[in-house]
């Protein structure tokens, strides 16, 4: 990579997006155009310390790439409508589907490195598994809108027959620093963190499926913002394309990490349970965990080391104790 040359980076002012900012300029990358809408959110505050050439609006990318594609060498895109209750499927098509398709032309037509991000949420319930193999993409069945709108993005990549030119990176429960801008689509770790210090107790939903995940057992694959924005800038300066699930390939339960959290906090745990809303039981996924045997192969990791550097109990503690405690994003 050569650190001179633009990367693009577009939800620069997200959590995911912020992350990959920092985690770049740790590695002393600074030329960076950075995409987003700075909108009446906090999400401005990201980009404090944070150093890129220029930030321009979502709006004004394509004009601004006209004539300037032998500058580019990696555009990661990372914009979109992430909020898994949006009903307005015409907003998600045009800001999760069209956009990505034309910026992803734009790079394939100009040799431009093109990394994206997908979703978990295409897996919908689960009862297909969780493979990222390009084989099971077309029996997959998205439980809501958002996880269609990225779902019909990487079909779109497969009838083109551009996949393996592109990396597809299906992020599974993402979490930590940056993230104060989400409001209900904020991680549950940071809606925790400041329940534990008010009320020294936490509710958790009952199971919609108590016959097999007792309340507060269900289980989902969660990875730290830090160990997603690595594996993301990791496919940087290789060849390798194609769909990739980024998770930690290890499941852990809701009493977990909410136990996590009361340990991080130093007090003791105290958890309920209540009933799960109505809306969310038809598109509650119970279970997830990344399959990650295909990423594990791509860089060299061989069994039993993780993908991940972060334990879920570290990335907890770290974010509990470095960030939320002090009020301190990455």
């Amino acid at each position: 990579m050569d650190k001179k040359r633009l990367i693009v980076i577009t939800g620069a002012a997200g959590m995911i997006g912020s992350a990959t900012v920092r985690h770049l300029n740790d590695l002393g990358y600074t030329n960076l155009l950075l995409v987003d809408s700075l909108d009446s959110t906090d999400k401005w505050k990201n980009l404090l310390h944070k150093q890129f050439n220029r930030l321009i609006g979502i709006q004004d990318l394509f004009p601004w790439l006209e004539g300037k594609a032998q500058d580019i060498q990696g555009i990661i895109h990372l914009g979109a409508c992430s909020d898994t209750l949006e009903k307005n499927g015409e907003y998600l098509m045009e800001n999760n589907y069209r956009y990505s398709v034309r910026l992803a032309e734009y790079a394939l037509n100009h040799g431009i490195r093109f990394i994206y991000a997908s979703s978990a949420a295409t897996y919908g319930d689960g009862t297909r598994g969780f493979s990222d193999d390009h084989a099971n993409l077309k029996e997959l069945k998205p439980l809501n809108l958002y996880g269609f709108s990225k779902h019909l993005f990487d079909l779109w990549a497969e009838k083109q027959g551009v996949l393996d030119q592109l990396v597809g990176l299906k992020y599974f429960n993402v979490f930590g620093p940056n993230e104060e801008h989400k409001g209900r689509m904020a991680s549950m770790v940071a809606k925790m963190y400041p329940l534990v210090q008010k009320e020294g107790s936490l509710s958790l939903f009952k199971s919609s499926d108590p016959a097999n995940f007792p309340d507060g057992g269900q289980q989902r694959d969660f990875i730290y913002v830090k160990d997603a924005v690595k594996i993301t800038c990791d496919f940087l300066p290789i060849k390798t394309g194609g769909i990739f699930n980024v998770g930690s390939g290890i499941p852990t339960t809701w009493n977990h990490l909410a136990t996590q959290v009361f340990t991080a906090s130093k007090l003791p745990p105290q958890i309920r349970y209540i009933p799960m809303p109505e809306d969310l039981v038809k598109q509650y996924q119970n279970f997830t965990c990344a399959e990650v045997n295909k990423l594990k192969s791509c860089f060299g990791l061989l069994d039993p080391k993780p993908v991940c550097q972060f334990s879920i109990e570290d990335a907890v503690s770290d974010y509990v104790v470095e960030h939320l405690a002090k009020d301190q994003r990455w």
